[in-house]
């Protein structure tokens, strides 16, 4: 069973913790709040990511100035 089906199967309002659900479930705790906190990327933190990911790979040896012009180059905006 994956994380997310275990995940899916804890129920933050049931009557029992949500620590002993994920122990039942053998689930670290820490593994079903990360999941949930990663879920909610927006759409344009996803594309950054995607661009920054590809620039990186075909130069790792970029700083973050460099990257950050790189980004404006193609016309992203970023805070």
């Amino acid at each position: 069973m994956s994380v997310q089906e275990k995940q899916v199967m804890i129920d933050p309002n049931h009557n029992i913790s949500i620590a002993e659900q994920c122990e039942l479930l053998s689930l670290p705790r820490s593994s079903y709040y990360r999941a949930s906190a990663v879920t909610g990327e927006s759409k344009k933190n996803l594309l950054l990511m995607d661009l920054i990911d590809e620039e990186y790979m075909r130069h790792p040896f970029l700083g973050s100035r460099k990257m950050r012009n790189y980004l404006r180059r193609l016309g992203q905006s970023y805070n």
